[in-house]
């Protein structure tokens, strides 16, 4: 399946990432985990911890799907608000579930910190404006909210944002805390990391299907080999709707550019992150070498299989968006593409046991957040793994609607 295109940016900045080879015979461990993206390096990075028995399986090579089209911003805020989040699932869980966001990127500077590839892990602040006069009002409710359960936010008027911003909104969001990554190197430090520990990685091994024997499973590959293990991890992102469709999954595509190194952010104080309230929303940010990278324009898209041919398009729409942002600042788009993305109804991602797979946890960290998401994945994985239950798998869990406060 065709789940990015494109001229993608990140592959260039490790253009000698670490390689492992196929499966060539029959093997066993305690836990397989499929996909070599950035959820499956996290699963392998906390069940390492504990000592596993871990073997990691990537039908391609390690981190050359979605999380090579992955823009890399790391979060507090998600695309549904706390006050979305409060209305479906209740305070005491809409309020959990931003916590743990936050704690997920503290989290993440924790892992970076401590892998031999450094993923260009950068602590930033965050603009989340108006981006229609009409959101203003919605825009201050929401940070009244997150600001009485302790997030770091200050609310911007429109002579707040003309002051500092070279653009004006009529409203805006100020917060603290958030960051970027490289989520190529991130994903490939990871594993490398876990590969240190004891961990065994096969590229280009495809799993095709597994039968349940004796007290785990015997996994088959395509090239006729088998793992038995007690338990397998499907980290395959929007592959898994390949595997069964879920109901609350909403598929489509998402779009992103980087352009040219700039000399100067002029209007754009602290490379702050930026994104604003209309969905599809537009993001941006910045990356080490003085490029910018812009994402969204996201479309629906029901086919999985369908190969998406407005990229070029859709480059010289972010383009045109982010030039009218910062008039000053001379861009053209270097690198461009299209990819699959997924998010859910309710706006959570799902991690967990999924109904006709036993023995079978899934970590699919759908949403705009997904390395944020993936990280408190991997942590709800490995410990229903190591000690059958975690606090918050409920508030995760494919079942989840029997959790949630009123309807969803």
């Amino acid at each position: 399946m065709n789940f990015v295109n494109g001229k993608l940016y990140w592959p260039e900045t490790l253009p000698a990432p670490p390689r492992y080879p196929s499966l060539t015979e029959d093997v066993k461990c305690d836990v397989v985990i499929i996909g070599g993206g950035e959820a499956g390096a996290l699963v392998s990075y906390y069940l390492k911890q504990h000592d596993v028995d871990v073997i990691l399986v990537e039908k391609g090579r390690v981190s050359g799907g979605s999380s090579s089209a992955n823009t890399g911003l790391l979060q507090i805020f998600n695309d549904k608000t706390l006050t979305g989040c409060i209305h479906s699932f209740g305070e005491q869980k809409g309020v959990r579930f931003y916590e743990l966001t936050r704690q997920a990127v503290d989290e993440l500077e924790k892992i970076s910190g401590a892998l031999e590839l450094s993923p260009d892990y950068i602590r930033r602040d965050c603009l989340y404006y108006a981006s229609e006069p009409t959101d203003a009002e919605t825009l201050r409710t929401e940070y009244q909210l997150l600001k009485k359960h302790g997030f770091p936010v200050t609310y911007f008027e429109r002579a707040d944002v003309e002051k500092q911003f070279s653009f004006s909104k009529a409203g805006a969001i100020y917060s603290k805390g958030d960051a970027e990554i490289n989520p190529y190197k991130f994903a490939n430090g990871v594993i490398a990391h876990s590969v240190r520990k004891g961990m065994r990685v096969f590229e280009n091994t495809e799993v095709v299907h597994q039968k349940v024997q004796d007290d785990g499973l015997l996994v088959y590959t395509k090239g006729g080999h088998t793992i038995k293990c007690r338990h397998a991890v499907f980290a395959t992102g929007y592959e898994a709707q390949s595997m069964k469709r879920n109901a609350n999954a909403v598929i489509s595509s998402s779009f992103s550019i980087v352009t040219n190194r700039v000399d100067a952010l002029i209007g754009w104080p602290k490379a702050c992150l930026i994104w604003e309230t209309a969905r599809p929303y537009l993001y941006i940010r910045t990356c080490p070498e003085g490029r910018i990278i812009v994402g969204g324009l996201d479309e629906p898209l029901n086919d999985l299989k369908k190969s998406d041919a407005s990229s070029l398009m859709k480059r010289d729409q972010l383009l045109a968006k982010i030039q009218e942002l910062f008039p000053q600042i001379p861009m053209r788009a270097e690198y461009y593409w299209g990819a699959t993305f997924v998010g859910t109804h309710d706006g959570l991602p799902l991690f967990g046991e999924q109904e006709g797979y036993p023995h079978c946890l899934f970590t699919l960290g759908y949403g705009g957040n997904g390395t944020v998401y993936s990280t408190i994945g991997g942590q709800i994985i490995s410990d229903l793994i190591i000690k059958g239950n975690h606090p918050d798998a409920n508030l995760f869990a494919f079942d989840r609607m029997k959790y949630a406060s009123t309807t969803i």
